[in-house]
């Protein structure tokens, strides 16, 4: 029985509705990201990966050009546009009536990007790294994911610390959700931001109490897939953490997620599939 909250997003004359939970598939352009570390950046390579998604059952491609693991710098948003808009222009070719996130901090590379064909932007800061980005994504006129960080990549998990997690977290979401508001930006999906200004503490008591942002009545979107919360506490690698995370995928989806963000699409739709039954 689902405990998601019925929801559609609109992009470009497309309705999506989310009256059941979907997989976002995450597609690297970067030469360094945490788990495939640049493998299968380049085009062709990303453009198979594309076709294997979504045979796989995803309903979402999300194509970043820059990577925000712990101690990254900001990225020149002209380095991240080569990385991208050529992925971004090749799989809509292919494949036109997919749904195609950017995924950037860039005001600059979200414009680029929608109009080379993505269709929603996911910005890991919800605005805080370019005070652009809300007045651009408001001028598109395309969903938006805001996500909770605190700091930024290069210092976010310096000793980050909360007196109240879960209600600060939810008093950024309550803030930015009027900001966005404010700026004419209606179709917002929140990101809690796992492993971005979290300890692995903090993570799994955010993971505990993930349905609380459901008050906010926007779609949830979960990105734990192969995380240092997942294999650290396995003493693991991110190579090895595929069944932890699916195993955290079901606590997210008990807890009201409408979207889970992976690597691996097959085995995240087999979860949505079984926890469905429950």
């Amino acid at each position: 029985m689902s405990n998601t909250i019925p929801c559609s997003i609109v992009s470009k004359g497309k309705l999506l509705v989310l009256d059941k939970p979907i997989v976002m598939g995450i597609l690297n352009a970067t030469p360094n990201s945490f788990y495939n570390k640049g493998k299968e950046s380049d085009t062709d390579s990303l453009l198979r990966k594309a076709e294997q998604m979504l045979d796989e059952g995803a309903t979402i491609l999300d194509i970043g050009g820059a990577s925000t693991k712990p101690g990254e710098p900001i990225i020149d948003p002209q380095i991240e546009q080569a990385r991208v808009l050529n992925v971004i222009d090749a799989i809509r070719s292919r494949f036109p009536d997919t749904w195609l996130s950017i995924d950037t901090y860039h005001a600059s590379t979200a414009y680029h990007a929608i109009t080379a064909g993505a269709d929603i932007v996911n910005d890991i800061s919800a605005g805080q790294l370019s005070e652009n980005m809300l007045k651009a994504v408001s001028a598109l006129k395309v969903p938006y994911i805001a996500m909770h960080i605190k700091g930024t990549p290069a210092t976010m998990q310096t000793d980050p610390h909360y007196n109240h997690l879960t209600l600060e977290v939810l008093e950024y979401f309550t803030d930015t959700l009027k900001k966005c508001t404010d700026a004419g930006i209606y179709d917002v999906i929140i990101d809690p931001g796992f492993g971005f200004g979290k300890t692995i503490e903090h993570n799994y008591l955010l993971l505990k109490n993930l349905s609380t942002l459901q008050i906010l009545q926007k779609p949830i979107l979960v990105g734990i897939s192969r995380k240092s919360m997942v294999y650290k506490p396995l003493k693991l690698s991110a190579e090895e953490a595929l069944n932890g995370t699916t195993a955290l995928h079901i606590v997210a989806l008990q807890q009201g997620a409408n979207i889970l963000r992976v690597h691996d699409v097959k085995e995240a739709v087999q979860c949505i599939n079984l926890w469905q039954w429950l």
